[in-house]
């Protein structure tokens, strides 16, 4: 929309106060600043909502793989034909076996649930989850059949447990006697404490050697699953499609996807909901734009009918009235830009000041999963966001505009 000269400076002149405009003005700048808020809150929301998707997904599948291949029972006896044939498998590009049961461990007196799992001394210290998440002590102490065992921080926190501090992991499926099956016992003595940033991990993770936990759970050579990581997670289904098969009978082959099924949907299903509630906000700011132009037009009623008469066309007046609504609309949806870009670097102490001036706790981790306030800005999502409002602003100077053109001169200027 190419304006001429006399028609930019008439759209700047009715963007500025002028003598008794300034009601005018305050519903312009309401306007401005209600479209700011609306694109403001949808980028805020929508990039937490892509954060918390990239951060558990990150953490969820850092620890368990894009898939597992499950036996049944918990057991796979003839894993390492399975490990050959998964590795063998195109498109993936690592698997490791691994031993993962739901345990009770025990520190003076105080019982926790636990989650016991028993990796290769090689996958534990290259893990990239547990990579560089180590609080206290090392993954490097933690040897085949050397008794050392990595606990979450949470658990750690819950039972009172220090590095060098020995702690009993109680297996209740024991060995049968006469009298009954006795619960086995084990001490361990904590070599690294962690935090993965889940709450739920960090509360009840146990991570040991393989062959510790095959004592511990009396498994001899045997194996719970494989975990399977491949190129690309969104296609593990097609990926491990043909490993299914050959497994099939023997074992189950589960990706991510149905793992956190329940997580995963609620996630992207809360995501389209908040996109379209708050394009809603967006919208009723985008409505003050529409009152504040047809204000706009009745004030300036006489002028334009003066305009008219000096020679100012209809589309002229069509475009003057829209630069001026779409102004105020860009201008709202770039300053909607940095306010959201500016929460969402400061999100964190942001959430740290509102809850030390309210005295609430309003991110506990053990609620919302994660230890602190995620968020990934999607360009792609901010562009929609940024069009979106553009448009809606567009849209709502049509009719100011067009009841501005078709002013009639001869009935505004016969009583003057």
């Amino acid at each position: 929309m190419i304006l001429s000269r006399y028609e930019r400076m008439i759209a700047k002149r009715y963007l500025l106060p002028g003598k008794g405009e300034g009601f005018i003005f305050l519903v312009a700048g309401i306007s401005l600043a209600a479209v700011m808020l609306g694109v403001a809150a949808l980028i805020i929301v929508m990039s937490v909502m892509n954060g918390f998707r990239a951060e558990l997904f990150d953490k969820i599948v850092g620890l368990n793989g894009h898939a597992v291949v499950q036996g049944y029972g918990g057991r796979l006896p003839d894993w390492k034909s399975v490990l050959t044939q998964a590795k063998a498998t195109p498109g993936v590009t690592s698997a490791t076996p691994m031993i993962e049961q739901p345990l009770l461990a025990t520190f003076q007196g105080r019982v926790e649930a636990v989650l016991v799992r028993g990796m290769t001394v090689p996958d534990i210290r290259n893990n990239k989850t547990l990579k560089g998440k180590v609080l206290s002590g090392s993954l490097n102490n933690l040897t085949a059949n050397a008794g050392k065992i990595g606990i979450g921080a949470r658990l750690a926190e819950n039972l009172g447990i220090q590095i060098g501090d020995s702690l009993t992991i109680i297996n209740p499926a024991g060995r049968a006697t006469p009298f009954g099956t006795v619960p086995r016992q084990i001490s361990y003595q904590v070599a690294a404490i962690f935090e993965v940033g889940i709450y739920d991990y960090d509360k009840a993770f146990v991570v040991m050697p393989m062959e510790d936990a095959q004592t511990l759970l009396l498994l001899g050579d045997v194996v719970g699953m494989i975990e399977v990581e491949t190129v690309n997670p969104d296609k593990v289904g097609q990926i491990l499609e043909p490993l299914a098969a050959k497994v099939a009978g023997r074992a189950v082959v589960q990706d991510w996807r149905q793992m956190n099924a329940s997580l995963f949907e609620a996630l992207a299903v809360e995501r389209v909901a908040m996109f379209v509630v708050l394009s809603i906000i967006v919208l009723v700011a985008v409505f003050n734009i529409l009152s504040s132009l047809i204000m706009l037009v009745r004030a300036k009623t006489r002028d334009i009918a003066i305009l008219r008469t000096m020679g100012a066309s209809r589309s002229g007046l069509v475009k003057i009235f829209m630069t001026v609504g779409v102004t105020i609309g860009a201008l709202g949806t770039l300053a909607g830009t940095v306010l959201g870009f500016t929460f969402l670097f400061f999100r964190q102490g942001i959430v740290n000041a509102i809850q030390f001036a309210t005295g609430q706790n309003l991110w506990d981790p053990s609620i919302r999963f994660l230890t602190e306030l995620p968020a990934q800005a999607d360009p792609v999502e901010i562009s929609i966001i940024c069009v979106m409002a553009l448009v809606f602003s567009f849209l709502a100077t049509l009719y100011p505009a067009f009841k501005a053109a078709n002013t009639d001169p001869v009935q505004v200027l016969r009583y003057e």
